[in-house]
Parts: structure tokens; C-alpha cells; sequence
């Protein structure tokens, strides 16, 4: 589905640790919600533990609703693209495996031509050295993650994995989209 309630739309996105992308986009203008889940394999209801094994085809994601009025589909991947590195086959960092690839699952065709259409001009202006891998897939389905996992950030801003790897994050997209964050 691509719209929701009042003419919100969802961006379904993988990038690594869902905890990352959850604390940016928490910080976004326009996004009114973020859910750490599961999506893009083929194991129904799939467990964290599960996911960790990496058979079953379901990459960590974030589910972002956002107002369209407020922040186009195409910044909600701009930012995508600045908080992780899209060039790493099914890894992010120390995380490795399928579960951490780069995918985008389109929720529609619009959202299917923006995401061809920012990973062409990011290949065009050679902002890594290698090419992108991000997989464009359709959605189908999301499984939300355990509740511990829900706002990792701002539940456990002092843990060492927060601090050595989410914080960098944020504080990049901070410097790099001050005038897109929530006042």
C-alpha cells in the first residue's frame, strides 16, 4: 500500500542496522513515524534471531510514514543514501550478512522511478568510488521487530554500539540536513 491515513505515505528502507536509520529519521521534518522491522524474504513472522542467521531472506528495515507535504519521498532517500554506504554487498560497517544489505522497497511505481532515478544521478556524480549496490525491490510485507528494538536509540543512547556507530551517524545528518531536522 502506498498511502495511509490523511494522505500520509510509507517509505519501506534497509541500510544496515534498522537502529540507525530509526534515529535519524526520528529527526526528520515531515516524519511522523519510524518502526524497526523485517521485510524483503520469504520466513513468516520472522524472529530477531532468525534475522541474525541470515536464511531468511529479510533484510533489518525501517518503516517511515511521512507527510508527503512536507518531505518529497526523494529526501527521505537522499538522506538514505548520506547515513549508510550502498556500495557494500550485504554488509554496513561490522555488520554482515543479508540481513544488513542496502534495499529500497518501492511501494508503488512513483516511488520505484524516484529510487532509480537518485541512484542515477548519485552513480552520475561518482559519489563513491563504487558502484552502488542497493536492490529496488517491491514490497509485500513488513514484520515489525520485537519491542525492544523500537526507539534503540532513545532508550539506550549510552550503550557502546550507540555511541560508536549511531551517534556518528546523527551527528553527520545533522550537519548535513540542519534545515530538514524537526524543530
Amino acid at each position: 500500500m502506498s498511502q495511509v491515513e490523511n494522505g500520509r505515505e510509507v517509505a519501506t528502507l534497509g541500510g544496515g542496522c534498522f537502529w540507525c536509520l530509526e534515529a535519524v529519521y526520528d529527526e526528520l521534518q515531515g516524519v511522523e513515524r519510524v518502526v524497526s522491522g523485517y521485510a524483503g524474504g520469504h520466513v513468516t513472522n520472522p524472529t530477531y534471531q532468525q534475522i541474525c542467521g541470515g536464511r531468511t531472506g529479510h533484510a533489518e528495515v525501517v518503516q517511515v510514514t511521512f507527510d508527503p507535504a512536507q518531505v518529497a519521498f526523494r529526501d527521505i532517500l537522499l538522506v538514505f543514501f548520506q547515513i549508510h554506504n550502498p556500495t557494500t554487498p550485504n554488509r554496513q560497517g561490522a555488520d554482515v550478512g543479508p540481513q544488513y544489505r542496502s534495499i529500497i522497497l518501492y511501494h508503488n511505481d512513483a516511488q520505484k522511478q524516484v529510487a532509480e532515478e537518485v541512484i542515477a544521478e548519485l552513480t552520475a556524480e561518482r559519489v563513491w568510488d563504487r558502484p552502488i549496490v542497493t536492490e529496488v525491490e517491491p514490497f509485500e510485507v513488513f514484520y515489525s521487530a520485537e519491542e525492544y528494538h523500537q526507539d534503540y536509540y532513545k532508550n539506550n543512547t549510552y550503550q557502546p554500539y550507540c555511541q560508536a556507530v549511531i551517534s556518528p551517524k546523527l551527528a553527520k545528518f545533522r550537519k548535513e540536513f540542519a534545515g530538514q531536522r524537526k524543530k
